[in-house]
């Protein structure tokens, strides 16, 4: 039952990352994290399924062995945060407490981004050529 639910999660959680790659409030790398971890604990088949995709696969390691966001993801999500919710906050009307709200998620957000770690702290030491 537990790896049922699990695998279920996992899948949820890769559902809307993908669906977060359309919409700016909706973040892609977290819910793809979350997939990972679920499936880890679940079917490591789809663990190193995710772990090959050659989008997702060198965030997710990354994050896994070193709690890594790598520069070009931060700004990248930096630049797609603000271009996308830039335009609403600007030039459409709505209530004043909504455009708060999506203000301060966004400044939550990018605190969280750029408080991580760019590269492993320690890198591995290259082996001596022979």
């Amino acid at each position: 039952m537990k790896r049922v639910l699990y695998i279920s999660g996992g899948f949820a959680a890769l559902l809307l990352g993908l669906i977060g790659v359309l919409l700016p409030l909706l973040p892609t790398t977290p819910f793809v994290l979350v997939a990972a971890w679920c499936f880890a604990r679940s079917s490591q088949r789809l663990h190193r399924r995710l772990l090959a995709h050659r989008w997702f696969g060198p965030l997710i390691r990354d994050w896994e062995a070193y709690g890594v966001i790598p520069l070009k993801v931060k700004c990248l999500s930096t630049t797609m945060m603000l271009l996308m919710v830039g335009y609403p906050l600007l030039f459409r009307s709505f209530a004043l407490e909504l455009k708060v709200l999506v203000v301060l998620t966004v400044i939550i957000a990018l605190c969280y981004i750029w408080s991580r770690p760019s590269e492993p702290l320690l890198k591995p030491k290259l082996l001596p050529r022979r």
